[in-house]
């Protein structure tokens, strides 16, 4: 296989990345002399100032978390920047157990109208970024080895097929709204607006403003945001000395919620 491999991917606490980067060094390994993987890592604000384009030359593996059944709308700008010339696409969306709805579709979506051919996708199982406990420590060995047959369904796809087939995807046209939990009166509740909290565990390190995907942590004062919250759960599962948390009585609901009620343990889903 004469291309290059590209892993491009958004993973606030790691779990896309390793997932996306996983995939692309099977695909490298089924080659005689390893082709070296490309890495583009958009977490941070800066990488999604420059948009990147691909030629026929490249195969591109995209991965992005799932929030709330959809990809995540603060990276839909940089998404549809990427530009793809035929390039040859695996979309792949990675959840924390609860459902990822109609991530992969819009995901597969967006690739397409960006002139990506979506040869294959996937659907993967991350430690919740709410949770400590739910997919605790996924993506895991069962996982990793899922994710390298299907690196080598991938390499042996292109390798075989003269003409690569069009791939079909589990989602809903139109999308399904952004997923909302509920509050204790069972009214919807919006807990876009809730920020982390800091105590007094907190030795200045800075950790935090460096992980935070949206730059919103004050690098004077990392108690206070200057920006918006994704509840990306870097700030929180990144500190080493435990100082971040929310306290919000909706999202700690939620979160609980998430725990007790899909703590059955899901498998990837392939599409190929």
């Amino acid at each position: 296989m004469d291309k290059k491999i590209n892993a491009i991917y958004f993973s606030a606490t790691g779990t896309t990345k390793k997932i996306v980067f996983g995939i692309s060094q099977q695909i490298s390994k089924n080659n005689d002399n390893e082709t070296p993987i490309h890495n583009i890592d958009f977490t941070l604000p800066e990488a999604r100032k420059t948009p990147v384009s691909f030629t026929k030359e490249d195969i591109v593996i995209v991965g992005v978390p799932v929030y709330a059944g959809r990809v995540p709308n603060i990276l839909l700008k940089y998404l549809t920047s990427i530009k793809g010339n035929g390039t040859l696409a695996i979309p792949v969306v990675v959840y924390g157990n609860r459902n990822y709805d109609d991530a992969l579709i819009e995901l597969k979506d967006i690739l397409e109208l960006n002139d990506f051919k979506v040869m294959a996708g996937g659907a993967f199982i991350g430690e919740h970024s709410f949770s400590k406990t739910l997919a605790q420590n996924r993506p895991d060995e069962k996982d990793m080895t899922i994710v390298s047959d299907f690196g080598n369904q991938i390499y042996t796809k292109i390798k075989t097929q003269d003409q690569i087939e069009d791939i079909v995807v589990k989602g809903n046209k139109p999308y399904r709204k952004y997923y909302m939990p509920k509050n204790k009166n069972g009214a919807p509740a919006d807990i876009r607006k809730v920020i982390p909290k800091t105590n007094s565990n907190c030795i200045d390190c800075k950790l935090c403003v460096d992980v935070c995907p949206m730059g919103s942590i004050d690098s004077n004062d990392v108690s206070k945001l200057n920006g918006i919250c994704i509840k990306c759960g870097a700030c929180i599962k990144k500190c080493p000395t435990h100082a971040k948390y929310y306290d919000d009585a909706n999202y700690l609901k939620h979160k609980h919620e998430l725990e007790i009620d899909f703590a059955s343990r899901r498998e990837p889903e392939l599409f190929i």
